[in-house]
């Protein structure tokens, strides 16, 4: 019985390590141009995307690295989630002004 509320007690100690909340980031558009262009993340978090789109033009997030397409209206606001990812650099653009519309995203390993 002791054995069992030691396992029991240790298994509710390390729910908040497995259920951790996922990295937040804010991107916004403007001028066809995502701002920040690049940031980093702790590799294997989940990370939760808000994209504000400050333009008069609809954009799509899109990236092949990430596996993700999501369309952002003028002056709009919409929120998705990427990873858990590993180590490693994943780019991403908007489809409809790939030309100046570039990103990229750093999935840094524990201790960076």
């Amino acid at each position: 019985m002791r054995l069992a509320a030691m396992i029991f007690g240790f298994s509710i100690a390390a729910l908040p390590a497995l259920a951790s909340e996922p990295v937040t980031v804010t991107l916004t558009l403007k001028n066809h141009q995502f701002s920040p262009a690049a940031f980093n993340v702790p590799a294997g978090a989940n990370v939760h995307i808000v994209l504000v789109n400050r333009d008069a033009a609809t954009e799509e997030f899109d990236s092949h690295d990430l596996r993700i397409e999501q369309v952002v209206t003028p002056m709009g606001k919409i929120s998705f989630d990427i990873g858990p990812l590993q180590p490693g650099e994943y780019s991403f653009m908007g489809e409809f002004h790939a030309a100046t519309a570039q990103g990229k995203v750093t999935a840094l390993p524990a201790g960076h």
